[in-house]
């Protein structure tokens, strides 16, 4: 079994979510082809992203916990990764935006951007040598500094990071090294700045948030066009 850990990772993740698609009165799987139209750009960006790290030696991939099929030397659990993990994510703002009618968030989620902005632009300006603290604080504050530009309420974004946040910390966790005699992902400290949650690297939590929030927005986008253009077809 040890070969499959990563791929178990993986679909431990988005099982639930993918059986949940199907609940009647809050069917996910009419909006899968939303999802999915924006998740193959995050991904290609994120994969092409992983694939240069990994050339360069930021982090790399233990082959005892996979299936050693590689796909521009990236294992094809990694692939997977950024779709099952994505899924889950986007699925849970699916469902928080069905259920919650109250967002307690909603009142502060602009100041919660804007100190997230200046804490990441800060840690990317005094970590310039380290390339996956620069990286992954400086895309992040970029994109949440676009976000605000365009006035977009993060209230339900904050709200689904928070709630998936015990499962990226049991999901990633495992990558890490936790519970394994080794890490499946392992990582060259001297590119991050050796803060860890547990096993994790801090920089994998910001790393993630712009993963999710980029496949929220895109879905977003792809969900408005598709109403947009059914809309069209009616009239």
């Amino acid at each position: 079994m040890k070969p499959y850990t990563y791929l178990l990772v993986n679909f431990t993740c988005i099982l639930i979510p993918l059986i949940a698609s199907f609940y009647r009165k809050y069917p996910f799987y009419k909006d899968w082809k939303a999802f999915f139209k924006g998740n193959v750009i995050v991904t290609l960006l994120f994969l092409i992203w992983d694939w240069y790290f990994t050339n360069i030696g930021v982090w790399g991939f233990n082959s005892d916990y996979l299936l050693i099929i590689n796909i521009a030397d990236l294992p094809i659990e990694e692939i997977l990764f950024f779709i099952c993990i994505p899924f889950a994510c986007v699925f849970t703002y699916f469902a928080l935006n069905s259920l919650v009618a109250r967002n307690p968030l909603n009142t502060i989620q602009a100041k919660i951007t804007t100190i997230l902005i200046l804490f990441f632009t800060i840690i990317a300006v005094f970590n310039f040598d380290k390339l996956y603290t620069l990286s992954a604080f400086g895309l992040c504050a970029l994109y949440l500094t676009y976000l605000k530009f365009r006035k977009i309420n993060l209230a339900f974004h904050y709200l689904t990071y928070l709630c998936i946040l015990p499962f990226f910390i049991a999901s990633n966790g495992i990558l890490t090294g936790s519970l394994l005699d080794a890490p499946i992902v392992w990582y060259n400290n001297s590119e991050n700045l050796g803060i860890r949650i547990a096993t994790i690297p801090i920089e994998d939590s910001v790393y993630g948030m712009l993963l999710i929030f980029l496949n929220i927005e895109c879905y977003r986008y792809f969900k408005t066009k598709n109403i947009q253009n059914t809309q069209h077809s009616i009239t």
